[in-house]
């Protein structure tokens, strides 16, 4: 009997220290970088980041969540250090830079194009929309098809906008505003100034509004409007021409883009050449975090965004960041993300 107990005893002693030393040994190798980063924000880049991260987990073993809530709401729950990163399309006022107490790094990822998405059963040719044209469908001078085209059926033309505060209603809307000598106010949460059919919170809803109601007309992301398989109208730009959103005309008409020292653009709302209604998208992350794995995180997330994941952009139809200005943003991360000091 004492010979079993010694070796029960010992062997639950055993038991008990290698079962420490696993849990010491798990706790020093388990990597603080495996952080799970939380973002949220524009619709117009959610194509591009859901690839992200899908590719940034398949590479590193890493995640981050993304959640497309729009640009206004990513900017306040950025703000508010709701989230660990926002996203936009719009660039955020002198006020609202105020409101993040831990600093402001605008990474740019990528840009796009706002498509203007129809329905017209049983019209086989496709919708070409002049700039005055583009602009008396959203301020509601024109209201049947046939103003458009008078080969077109007798049909109320059915609006469908973005509501709440908008990084895409703002794209459109600044453009309007140029093509119209200001005119139309460029405005996150427009007041079209006249009754619109229907307005959704996302793009995604905007496209099935659109796909469901014969006589729609409405604007999402290229990506949003391809995915749902609608159909897209051509554009006249500055140079007359009517052009359709594609990689290729949305290269032409972000070349000219002079990126300012913050990584903002100068006004691009209406460009010489290529497809007039683009845009870039930015992440926005803060400058001190409370933490170094916190620091460490976001530094390789945006690294990886600027480098590999920029190999994606183009298979989604979204223009690539130069590799010049990628370096410059990766160098400014790391001399200027860093732990607060309080």
């Amino acid at each position: 009997m004492l010979i079993k107990s010694f070796i029960i005893n010992n062997w639950q002693s055993v038991v008990t220290q290698t079962l420490t030393t696993i849990t010491i040994i798990a706790s020093t190798t388990i990597p603080v970088s495996a952080q799970l980063l939380r973002g949220a924000g524009a619709s117009f880049g959610r194509t591009l980041y859901e690839r992200y991260q899908v590719e940034y987990e398949r590479e590193t073993g890493k995640k981050f969540k993304y959640n497309a809530i729009g640009s206004g709401g990513g900017i306040r729950l950025f703000a508010n250090q709701s989230i660990d990163f926002g996203a936009t399309t719009l660039i955020p006022t002198p006020i609202e830079q105020n409101q993040m107490k831990d600093g402001l790094l605008m990474v740019p990822t990528g840009g796009s194009a706002i498509a203007i998405v129809y329905n017209l059963k049983d019209v086989n040719t496709n919708v070409k929309l002049s700039r005055d044209q583009l602009v008396k469908v959203f301020t509601g001078k024109i209201a049947n098809w046939q103003q458009i085209n008078p080969r077109f059926p007798n049909k109320e033309i059915q609006v469908v906008v973005r509501s709440g505060s908008s990084g895409t209603s703002f794209i459109l809307t600044k453009y309007l505003q140029a093509i119209t000598n200001g005119k139309v106010e460029a405005k996150r949460q427009p007041d079209w100034g006249f009754e619109v059919f229907a307005s959704h919170s996302q793009d995604a809803a905007i496209a099935g509004e659109v796909r469901r109601i014969d006589g729609a007309i409405g604007y999402v992301q290229t990506g949003v409007a391809r995915k749902n398989k609608l159909s897209l109208a051509r554009i006249e730009n500055k140079a007359g021409r009517y052009v359709e959103p594609t990689l290729k005309s949305t290269e032409k008409a972000l070349a000219s883009v002079k990126f300012k020292s913050d990584f903002t653009t100068e006004n691009i709302s209406d460009p010489e050449d290529g497809y007039p209604l683009v845009s870039l998208t930015w992440l926005l992350f803060a400058k001190k975090y409370l933490r170094q794995e916190m620091v460490d995180a976001n530094r390789e997330l945006l690294t990886w965004i600027l480098t590999k994941g920029q190999n994606f952009n183009e298979q989604l139809e979204y223009t690539k960041i130069p590799e010049d200005i990628a370096k410059k943003v990766i160098e400014t991360a790391n001399n200027e993300l860093n732990v607060s000091s309080y």
